[in-house]
């Protein structure tokens, strides 16, 4: 009987690159544009840094997310009343949505002194 003195690892190596290949391909494909949301248009808008912010949607359907997972407004101003006042806060809010909505998303912000607000448009260079 041969004695195995090294493994050879180079398939399983190989195996495992390919793997991870797919599955940075489908993430990225499954992490885009999961909220259906049509943006306002702006002109004078800057893009966002690139820093850890906490992403607050509504929906045409009037549907509140956090984190792009469905919340009641109880529950979000529970995770608001839990974050630092430095956390950086993305809001989107599609263009359909009701005046009154969008004031009490920041209302609940300004209640938790939640002032690092970004608000997210589409830019038009028209």
């Amino acid at each position: 009987m041969k004695k195995f003195e090294q493994i050879n690892v180079i398939p399983f190596i190989d195996i495992m690159l390919v793997l991870l290949a797919i599955v940075l391909m489908t993430a990225t494909f499954i992490a885009q544009d999961i909220i259906k949301i049509n943006l306002p248009q702006a002109e004078n808008s800057e893009s966002i840094s690139s820093e850890k912010a906490i992403e607050i949607t509504i929906d045409a359907q009037q549907s509140f997310y956090f984190e792009e997972q469905p919340i009641n407004l109880h529950q979000l101003e529970l995770n608001l009343a839990k974050l630092d006042r430095t956390t950086a806060i993305i809001l989107r809010v599609d263009k359909a949505v009701l005046f009154e909505n969008f004031v009490v998303i920041v209302d609940l912000l300004k209640k938790y002194q939640l002032d690092k607000l970004a608000i997210m448009t589409k830019y038009s260079n028209s």
